[in-house]
C-alpha cells in the first residue's frame, strides 16, 4: 500500500520567485532621495535667480574650489563602477574581487567626504551671512548625509556577501543601484551649486 501512495505523489511544486524586498526599497528610497534633492536644486535656482536678475552674483564673495569639486564628481562615478563590480564579482562567486572590490567603493567614498569637508574649510561659507550659507550646507549636507548612507550600505553589504552569501546577489544589486543614485544626485548638485554660478 506504501508504495502505491508513493507512486500517487506529486512532484515538488517550483521554489518560489525571489521576492527582492531589498532591491525594491532601495529603489524607492532612491526615487525619494531623487525628489528631496531635486526639491532643494530647484530651491536654489529660484534664489539664485532672484539674485541675479539685481545684477549680483550668486554666491557673491566665496570662490569656490573646482578641483576639489571635479574630483568629488570623477570618485563618485568611479565608485559606480566598482559597485557594478562587486555585483559581477558575487554573481560569480568570487569572493577575493568582490572584497576588494567592496573595500574600494568604501575607500573612494571616504575619499568623497574627504574632499567635501576640504569644501567647506576651503570655502569658510558662513551659515547665517544670507540665503548661499543656508542653501549651500543644506543641499551639500544632504549629499553629504546620502554619501554617508552609501557608505553604511557598503558595510552592510560586505558583511552580508562575503559572510558565505556571496551567490545571493541582490543586496550587491541594490548597493550599486544606490550607488548609481547617489552619482546622478551629486552630479547634479555639481552642477547647479559649484558650475552654475
Amino acid at each position: 500500500m506504501s508504495t502505491s501512495t508513493a507512486q500517487l505523489a506529486l512532484p515538488p511544486g517550483a521554489a518560489p520567485a525571489p521576492r527582492r524586498q531589498l532591491f525594491v526599497g532601495t529603489a524607492v528610497a532612491c526615487v525619494a532621495g531623487t525628489m528631496l534633492i531635486g526639491g532643494m536644486l530647484a530651491i536654489w535656482v529660484l534664489l539664485r535667480g532672484r539674485v541675479v536678475e539685481t545684477g549680483a552674483r550668486f554666491p557673491v564673495d566665496y570662490i569656490i574650489p573646482e578641483v576639489a569639486t571635479n574630483v568629488m564628481l570623477m570618485t563618485i562615478w568611479a565608485l559606480c563602477l566598482f559597485a557594478q563590480w562587486a555585483v559581477y564579482s558575487g554573481s560569480r562567486g568570487d569572493r577575493a574581487h568582490a572584497a576588494l572590490a567592496l573595500g574600494v567603493t568604501a575607500l573612494l567614498a571616504i575619499a568623497f567626504i574627504n574632499a567635501q569637508a576640504f569644501v567647506y574649510v576651503d570655502m569658510a561659507v558662513e551659515i547665517r551671512a544670507d540665503n548661499y550659507g543656508v542653501l549651500f550646507y543644506a543641499v551639500t549636507g544632504a549629499m553629504m548625509a546620502i554619501v554617508v548612507a552609501g557608505l553604511v550600505f557598503t558595510t552592510v553589504a560586505a558583511f552580508r556577501a562575503l559572510s558565505g552569501r556571496l551567490q545571493e546577489t541582490e543586496i550587491l544589486s541594490a548597493h550599486a543601484l544606490y550607488w548609481y543614485f547617489a552619482a546622478a544626485a551629486y552630479s547634479a548638485v555639481w552642477f547647479v551649486v559649484y558650475v552654475t554660478k
